[in-house]
């Protein structure tokens, strides 16, 4: 049964490999899910079937209701709520590798850790480590889920002597797992979760929204971790080579996606976007008079363009506009028009939110650009149409060495002739800065909700 068992372990972390690179793209993503899903199946059919398991009431039941409520929300979430759901997840992992570490430390002749109170050094060095990763990431991704859901502020959250806090809670955490190794004991065992707990806490609320994704990713990363440790302490293979799996992808995405933004991963960790340092500039462009336009005019410039580019960004997603922007790109192709979409690698609250979203809406591959692949091109477009793509089209970014986002890569968008930009007010974005695209000389703002102001336009060009 163990050569079985090893086999399909195998088989299933081969499907796992495939399935990561099959979500690489949006054409081999559908492609890559059914990877995960038979892979996923064949590793929980595995375990199940394994002499180890001793009865199965629990189990069914754990299934049951798990099983109901994944398919509940399933079925019923929208695809603007996915960043909060992943964070929501990734908060679950790390609950569940604290759980296990608990079952483990009171109860190691199950894990064949050794006994109560002479628990293997190994043991514990692996069980002490999920422990502080699994709780960091629990705490860490409820945080991340209040800031999506707007239930916490999305600027940093920062007060004197924090980088020197939260530097303190570490060495302290790790002098805490030297402690439970040299001891056992089950009192430095609750002191490494909850200071793991306060320090998730502490390392998150700092973040701003501009750096959300990255957060996500890492948070991810965590899980995975998280999940490897899981592993270890239930002697699992493919446990540890999945949550390895996960761990590194998520790691490397983070790197990716900071090197997109041009800041150090712990530049990220260390601080946020936004902040109080805001507010001068936003006094500074308090006597700016911002053109704002009306869906008639955008229909007139947009139907007489040659080219236009599209920028979505999150308040696309709130508005859930994708299905009404895929319309208007193909009226205004049915006109002559070349309709592009130019998409930032930190656009949204995820890595891939606004690819995923497009698919949704069956906006075709080829017309979806990468950032690098585009930013030329708005030189020459006749309209750049910004459908609530705020942070990652600010000029401040070039131009204004005080601001927090300086150096960052933005969407060109102020070099095409004509920006549309769709916005419910003037009001600054999620990273709480503010835009002087919003009072350029060849910006229109169109002040309303993203889908309805795309449906008035359609109106207008029909």
């Amino acid at each position: 049964m163990s050569i079985i068992a090893s086999l399909t372990y195998l088989i299933a972390s081969v499907l796992f490999i495939l399935a990561l690179r099959g979500l690489s793209h949006p054409e081999t993503a559908r492609r890559g899910l059914t990877y995960g899903m038979v892979g996923m199946g064949l590793a929980v059919a595995t375990t199940l079937f394994s002499p180890v398991i001793a009865g199965w009431s629990w189990i069914i039941i754990g299934i049951a209701i798990g099983g109901s409520i994944g398919a509940y929300i399933a079925k019923n979430i929208e695809m603007t709520s996915l960043p909060e759901l992943m964070a929501a997840f990734h908060s679950l992992v790390g609950l569940a590798a604290v759980c296990v570490a608990g079952a483990a430390f009171y109860n190691p002749e199950a894990f064949h850790i050794g006994s109560p109170g002479n628990i293997k050094t190994a043991s514990l060095i692996e069980m002490s480590l999920g422990l502080a990763i699994g709780a960091l990431t629990f705490t860490g991704s409820i945080v991340a889920w209040g800031k999506l859901q707007g239930r916490i502020s999305g600027k940093p959250i920062v007060f004197g002597g924090q980088h020197k806090l939260n530097a303190m809670l570490g060495c302290a955490l790790f002098i805490m797992i030297i402690l439970l190794c040299l001891t056992g004991s089950g009192f430095w065992f609750w002191s490494i979760a909850l200071l793991a707990f306060a320090l998730g806490v502490l390392m998150i609320i700092p973040i701003g929204g501009a750096d959300m994704p990255v957060i996500v990713s890492m948070l991810n990363s965590y899980s995975g971790w998280a999940a490897a440790g899981i592993g270890f302490t239930l002697h699992n293979n493919l446990l540890i080579i999945t949550g390895a799996l996960v761990g590194s992808s998520g790691a490397i995405l983070s790197y990716i996606m900071c090197k997109g933004m041009n800041r150090s991963f712990f530049n990220v960790i260390l601080g946020g976007f936004g902040g109080d340092d805001n507010a001068a500039a936003a006094a500074d462009m308090g006597d700016r008079n911002a053109k704002i336009g009306a869906a008639d005019d955008a229909a007139y410039i947009m139907k007489n363009a040659s080219k236009v580019i599209i920028v979505p960004g999150y308040g696309m997603a709130v508005a859930q506009a994708q299905h009404t922007l895929r319309e208007m790109a193909d009226i205004l192709k049915k006109e002559g028009v070349d309709v592009k979409y130019a998409i930032h690698p930190v656009a949204g609250r995820m890595p891939g939110h606004m690819n995923v979203l497009l698919a949704e809406a069956n906006v075709p591959y080829d017309e979806v650009f990468e950032m690098e692949d585009i930013n030329r091109d708005f030189a020459q477009a006749d309209v750049a149409y910004v459908i609530g793509a705020n942070d990652i089209t600010n000029p401040a970014a070039k131009n204004d060495a005080n601001s927090p986002i300086y150096g960052m890569p933005i969407l060109d968008v102020e070099n095409a002739k004509t920006v549309l930009f769709v916005k419910r007010s003037l009001g600054s974005g999620y990273a709480g800065i503010d835009n002087p695209l919003f009072y350029g000389e060849n910006t229109m703002m169109l002040l309303d909700d993203a889908k309805k102001m795309t449906e008035d336009i359609i109106k207008a060009i029909e």
